[in-house]
């Protein structure tokens, strides 16, 4: 099976912490080279001082706000023009929208949530496939939620936009395929990150409950019994950005431990 990367280049979003920067570990891992994309230009530092690298790898960071999509566009055209090496690979990875109902979301929630996530996944695909169509070789690979197969109660705004990116992703994958660029999407289940710290304080703060009982309930939840390492998401995205994932296009791929209760 051929997961080799070397001689690919990857874009990968969020990838200072969590499944972003374990993503981007593992792609470098198999041989390709990493842009890092994120707001922290010390920990874009620090995250690239970690990767491995070989003679034929060449990493560099991006330092972009997804919160402003203009700015993002700009920086990344900015980028492209003085790096003539095509990009292979892009891994759309942003933090979620804070917790809630969405009977108590304002109009401006969804309207932030929609621009960091769907706007610039959007500019950056539109920056980056014209590469991919010339290389003849193009992974974008989107990591979003099991929301979008079950949505997960009080988290309104990203049930939401999660569900329009899936939509999104599935539309580019028919538009792409012909040009050996596959559009997937991963769906991580509860993962130790900061993200799930954040929900664990969230549900145990509205209850009353203690944190430890909240994480046991809901790892209880799980068929593995336990959350994932971001490394094994991580793993997902390797391979969906592989050669060997050539024949595998518009899919919701759910990395949860089996927590997912429908097909």
């Amino acid at each position: 099976m051929d997961i080799n990367l070397s001689g690919k280049r990857a874009f990968v979003c969020g990838s200072t912490q969590g499944i972003g920067k374990a993503a981007a570990i593992e792609l470098a891992n198999l041989g390709a080279s990493i842009v890092l994309v994120a707001r922290n230009e010390e920990a874009l530092k620090q995250v690239k001082a970690e990767l491995s690298q070989s003679e034929n790898q060449t990493h560099d960071y991006l330092i972009a706000d997804f919160s402003q999509p203009d700015e993002l566009r700009e920086k990344v055209g900015e980028y492209l023009s003085k790096n003539a090496a095509p990009v292979h690979i892009l891994v759309n990875n942003t933090g979620g929208p804070a917790s809630g109902k969405a009977i108590d979301a304002k109009i401006e929630e969804f309207i932030s949530a929609f621009s960091a996530h769907l706007i610039c996944n959007q500019i950056l695909v539109q920056a980056l496939v014209s590469g991919m169509k010339t290389e003849k070789y193009g992974r974008i690979i989107n990591v979003i939620s099991t929301s979008v197969k079950q949505p997960i109660p009080n988290l309104g705004v990203s049930n939401t936009i999660r569900g329009a990116v899936a939509s999104w992703s599935k539309t580019w994958a028919g538009e792409l395929g012909e040009f050996g660029i596959t559009v997937n999407n991963v769906l991580p289940g509860s993962t130790e990150t900061a993200r799930i710290e954040a929900i664990i304080q969230n549900k145990a703060k509205a209850t009353g409950a203690n944190p430890a009982d909240v994480r046991r309930q809901m790892e209880a939840e799980i068929p593995a019994r336990r959350f994932a390492e971001a490394s094994e998401t991580a793993n997902a995205i390797a391979f969906l950005a592989s050669p060997a994932a050539a024949y595998i296009n518009g899919v919701n791929l759910p990395v949860d431990g089996g927590r997912t209760a429908c097909l």
